[in-house]
């Protein structure tokens, strides 16, 4: 990883599908402060995220990631949901919004 790629303000994806239907479907609360984390998560660099102690971006071990995908990470985005992604580059490729804390790790 280059100097840039680790100092670079984080860039959003927000295109996937279930993430997209997960985000819109959450009661308005919840949707607001999921919005306000996503808008944190812009203005940050990577290594402000990888040290965010609120955003606890974790790599998952139990979940084997899809095929062109070196890992994927669970992290806070609302004070009781956590989503998943991956980094591509400069950007932050977001898959879905667990409903419980668990499900994230893909243990129930």
């Amino acid at each position: 990883m280059t100097k840039t790629d680790s100092d670079g303000r984080v860039r959003l994806d927000l295109n996937n599908p279930v993430f997209q239907e997960n985000l819109l479907t959450l009661q308005k609360t919840e949707r607001h402060a999921a919005l306000e984390t996503l808008n944190k998560l812009r203005q940050l660099t990577w290594q402000q995220v990888y040290r965010d102690s609120g955003l606890k971006w974790e790599k998952i071990v139990s979940l084997k990631p899809p095929q062109g995908i070196d890992a994927v990470y669970s992290l806070r985005i609302t004070q009781s949901r956590r989503a998943t992604a991956y980094r591509e580059g400069e950007f932050i490729r977001f898959l879905t919004i667990a409903s419980d804390h668990d499900s994230t790790y893909g243990e129930k």
